[in-house]
């Protein structure tokens, strides 16, 4: 049910009451991305007829496919959180170095990350798209170096969130104490709070993956879809439906609307890339929310946030959702660097083994 007194504002300042005047800055920079998400709606809204005469897609730094938009979205977050100095400097998918805001920026508190416009390879289809972002402490001491001041594990986030941008436009964040929801109203330019708690359940009937990867998988991967799939017949006992809309952000909303668990696994597709995702500003931020609603997320069997990145956009594998299955697929990880990992996928040694 909307709460058409507690908008995105009101929400912080309450937060700052009980977090006392140092929570002011974080507010700020949370208010500038939502200023950010707001633009982007509106330019995403428009859909094809906002975007006659757009040069053709380029490539970024990591040889990735750069639509329009994407460079649109980039800089409307370097605008929106530039201005305020409250950032000392941002990291993006589209930029391969970090950008360092001007003198007021030298003196912040915090550092932006973000992935301007996750799932844009779906614009042309209308499929919901989004934007992640995650908020980390700038080091205030010593002469660190500005790329190292990024490389913080997940568990040293201060906030992190997504905007959706689908039938409704909602931003959804967490600041280290649950997970809450809010919806834009589009003609008052404003977000009302819509979800006050969301929390994942513990077990799950569903499951995301991309099945046309199957051949490239590692083996606790997949035995965990072979037992999904062989339904009540097989030694999970049920059946399980599957989901596929290749859009980070659409995939952890509807995790969080309905359940579910999520695999973005390493695989041996492509030997220069074991992964696809990126843990700095896709994995990190979406783990903290899930971990905040009550899931789990991993990278095989080691937890996302516990990671120490190595460098700005380090891929890695990601597996989140619901408690019970993403335990489940951590114990099989665990399980293949046993002596009995040549027994078969399934033999009843399964930690999780469940009569029909």
């Amino acid at each position: 049910m909307i709460d058409e007194r507690m908008t995105l504002s009101r929400f912080l300042a309450a937060q700052a009451q009980s977090h006392g005047d140092a929570f002011g800055e974080l507010s700020t920079i949370v208010l500038d991305v939502a200023t950010a998400c707001r633009q982007i709606a509106e330019a995403v809204r428009f859909g094809a007829l906002g975007r006659a005469g757009e040069p053709a897609p380029t490539l970024n730094s990591q040889g990735e496919r750069q639509a329009p938009l994407d460079i649109l979205a980039n800089g409307i977050f370097l605008r929106a959180n530039e201005a305020s100095g409250r950032v000392a400097a941002m990291v993006s998918e589209e930029m391969e170095a970090p950008f360092e805001v001007g003198p007021d920026g030298g003196k912040a508190k915090y550092l932006l990350v973000f992935d301007p416009l996750d799932g844009s390879s779906n614009i042309d289809v209308n499929v919901s798209i989004g934007s992640i972002f995650s908020i980390l402490r700038a080091e205030t001491t010593g002469n660190v170096d500005l790329t190292e001041a990024f490389l913080q594990p997940g568990c040293r986030q201060v906030c992190a969130g997504y905007a959706i941008y689908g039938p409704a436009t909602m931003l959804v964040l967490t600041l280290g104490a649950g997970v809450f929801g809010f919806t834009l109203e589009p003609q008052l330019g404003m977000f009302f709070l819509t979800h006050p708690s969301l929390r994942i359940p513990s077990s799950a009937g569903e499951f995301a993956i991309n099945v046309s990867n199957c051949r490239f998988w590692e083996a606790p991967v997949k035995r965990y879809i072979d037992e999904c799939l062989a339904g009540k017949a097989g030694p999970r006992g049920k059946d399980f439906n599957m989901r596929w809309i290749a859009s980070l952000v659409a995939e952890v909303h509807r995790i969080l609307m309905r359940g579910g668990v999520f695999l973005y696994p390493r695989d041996r597709k492509d030997p220069t890339k074991s992964a696809r995702l990126r843990l700095l500003y896709e994995a990190n931020p979406v783990s903290f929310i899930v971990e905040q609603a009550g899931g789990r997320s991993i990278s095989g069997s080691d937890r996302i946030l516990d990671i120490m990145p190595s460098e700005l956009h380090q891929r890695i594998g990601l597996v989140f959702g619901a408690a019970e299955e993403v335990d489940r697929i951590a114990a099989y990880h665990r399980e293949q660097c046993l002596p009995q990992e040549d027994a078969p996928l399934f033999a009843s040694r399964g930690l999780f083994r469940t009569s029909a």
